[in-house]
């Protein structure tokens, strides 16, 4: 027995190890911290998009002026936050990669990972339009400007059969599709390379220019990195006109073909990936390791990107995509229901059922922050770490209600997740606002109430055996 018992604390001691040494590895740590950082932009987006999307047209009819001119108020905050996601998320990126580097001026790597995304986007963009735009006397220019439709100008074309005229090349221009949710994968990657190239020529002393004493720190520090952040733009500059010269193509738009879309397809390819993230995480849990450690690095940001884009949709009026049914607001609304390892349901049997007056106590302590999806009262309280009757619940009920979750979406009983709430927002609050609320939020707190009762009904018995277990320990103390 003991042996047994040796070889699985070495295996969790393994464990432990090496996911500390994900959780710490730089680059993984940044991304984390990025998406921490920008969190809050996300979720005014979110709040956004659902007083426009939802609340607004209950006090004004659908395809008025006054709806129109009311949305202008949500629509100007997705244009700053939403559309422009990639852009700051690349200066975020570089930030918290100079200070995990203790990078002496982290200001400077914000301008460098905004400044190489822009320079790797591309030159000329498809412009849709659906109406031109003329003035009436060009030698007026306070004249009427009137429009015609662009089916009208196809028509006066002179066009092979089966083309029609959908767009024209517009150059110095940015595309929201660039800028916005669909460049973020750009803008993590570039982020990235970027701060990292430059931080290394940054690190060369014969690169650096000293002006003496008595000059202003600004100063000094700006041009101490001057050339390695000319250099730096060179190099992107250089790789941005290779690409668009020998291969007619930008960094970009590889990007979202070569990695955002086989990362994406991994998270949508069934529940099972982010599953079994979320199995391993919240095992280390109850080893005493905070589980961001492990979901954190390896799916938030994916699946943070997902939801993003799923607002974007929404914002448009545009259906959601099946490979977008799985992202981060599944995770925090329908799986962590109370926190990590949806111990809400725990404290809940603990009230009605327990007999053990030390659970009681620490139920009454942490069941106010408990509501708001802080659960580390009830990790290190109750405690489950390294509680073996409770590990198994606690890793076994997000994962069936992730999986549950996922496949209620993909048949259409559940609406897809499409605003980003904050991830304190109490149970069934937070499912009616998730899915943009009307009827689709009322069916997901129908869902939320079940899966409640059903994380009641599994953690129950494993209680029942912590209970007896302590019992049995105390009875062997006294005798």
């Amino acid at each position: 027995m003991a042996e047994e018992t040796e070889e699985k604390m070495g295996f969790l001691e393994k464990f432990s190890m090496w996911s500390a040494k994900v959780g710490n590895q730089i680059h993984l740590r940044t991304l984390r911290d990025a998406f921490a950082t920008v969190m809050p932009i996300y979720i005014m987006a979110g709040i956004a998009v659902l007083i426009n999307n939802v609340v607004f047209p209950l006090f004004w009819p659908a395809g008025s002026t006054a709806l129109a001119n009311v949305q202008a108020w949500g629509a100007a905050i997705t244009q700053g936050t939403l559309s422009i996601a990639s852009i700051l998320l690349a200066g975020v990126v570089g930030y918290c990669f100079a200070k995990n580097k203790r990078f002496e001026n982290p200001l400077s790597c914000v301008i460098v990972g905004i400044s190489a995304l822009v320079i790797m986007m591309p030159q000329t963009v498809m412009a849709t339009v659906g109406n031109f735009l003329y003035a009436t006397n060009a030698n007026d220019k306070t004249a009427e400007t009137l429009s015609f439709a662009l089916t009208d100008l196809a028509g006066k074309l002179s066009l092979p059969d089966g083309y029609a005229l959908s767009g024209v090349d517009a150059s110095s221009v940015l595309a929201f599709s660039n800028t916005g949710t669909n460049g973020l994968f750009g803008a993590i990657i570039i982020g990235l390379i970027a701060t990292t190239l430059f931080i290394k020529f940054s690190q060369n002393e014969k690169l650096k220019v000293n002006l003496g004493e008595g000059v202003p720190p600004a100063v000094a520090e700006s041009f101490n990195v001057m050339i390695p952040m000319l250099l730096t733009m060179a190099v992107f500059g250089l790789v941005a006109a290779l690409l668009k010269g020998l291969w007619a193509t930008d960094l970009m738009t590889l990007i979202a073909l070569g990695v955002a879309a086989p990362l994406k397809g991994v998270m949508n390819a069934g529940p099972w990936a982010v599953i079994i993230i979320y199995t391993f995480a919240n095992l280390l849990f109850c080893l005493g390791i905070h589980q961001s450690t492990i979901s954190g690095v390896l799916a938030e940001p994916i699946l943070t990107v997902l939801i993003t884009e799923n607002m974007a949709f929404f914002a448009a009026g545009q259906p959601i995509p099946a490979d977008h049914y799985m992202n981060m607001q599944i995770i925090n609304t329908f799986a962590l229901i109370g926190g990590s390892g949806c111990t809400l349901m725990l404290l809940l049997d603990t009230f009605l059922f327990s007999k053990n007056k030390a659970s009681k106590e620490v139920a009454k302590l942490a069941i106010l922050p408990s509501i708001f999806n802080i659960n580390e009262p009830v990790i290190y309280g109750y405690p489950l770490v390294y509680n073996l009757p409770l590990i198994i619940p606690f890793v076994l009920i997000p994962d069936l209600f992730i999986g549950l979750t996922y496949a209620l979406t993909c048949a259409g009983i559940l609406a897809p997740c499409v605003v980003m709430v904050p991830w304190t927002t109490p149970v069934f609050v937070s499912g009616f606002l998730a899915v943009g609320g009307g009827m689709n939020g009322v069916v997901a707190v129908i869902w939320q109430v079940i899966e409640v009762a059903a994380g009641m009904a599994i953690y129950l018995p494993f209680m029942k055996a912590y209970e007896r277990a302590q019992a049995k320990m105390l009875a062997d103390a006294e005798e």
